[in-house]
């Protein structure tokens, strides 16, 4: 089977939100899967996608706080700030982070530790919906 859905996130507050379950109720069809691929590409340049801690919070503050330090807004050497001082600032964290994630499907399943999801790093003060095309593959 091959199938290709594009999933429309809310938007989001600056930060990491886990979006496990919006992915899973946008592909029932992934149920039908022994073994497959999902890959998911986020159509936008100023969040990310990865994979991390899905238990504790914290873990999401962290990774805000730590790119906040790496990456501030209204750093002055930055020529692209025509959407703000969060405009260039997001697509470093964007290219950092990157945009793309590959997850293994078993039994109908994604197949990820028992501690991780999904993350949409939003990396924008005032960002909308994100558009998130995901392929399945598989049988």
């Amino acid at each position: 089977m091959w199938l290709q859905r594009t999933i429309e996130l809310r938007a989001r507050p600056r930060g990491f939100h886990l979006i496990d379950a919006e992915i899973l109720a946008a592909l029932p069809e992934l149920k039908l899967l022994n073994t497959g691929l999902l890959h998911l590409w986020l159509q936008h340049t100023s969040a990310s996608l990865s994979i991390n801690e899905n238990a504790d919070p914290l873990v999401r503050d962290d990774l805000e706080a730590i790119l906040r330090h790496l990456v501030p807004d209204s750093t002055p050497f930055f020529k692209h700030t025509y959407e703000g001082p969060d405009d260039m600032t997001a697509h470093v964290k964007s290219s950092l982070l990157g945009v793309q994630l590959s997850i293994p499907v078993s039994n109908g399943q994604l197949t990820m530790g028992t501690w991780q999801g999904v993350y949409l790093g939003e990396h924008r003060q005032q960002a909308g919906s994100r558009r998130l095309l995901a392929t399945l593959q598989g049988e």
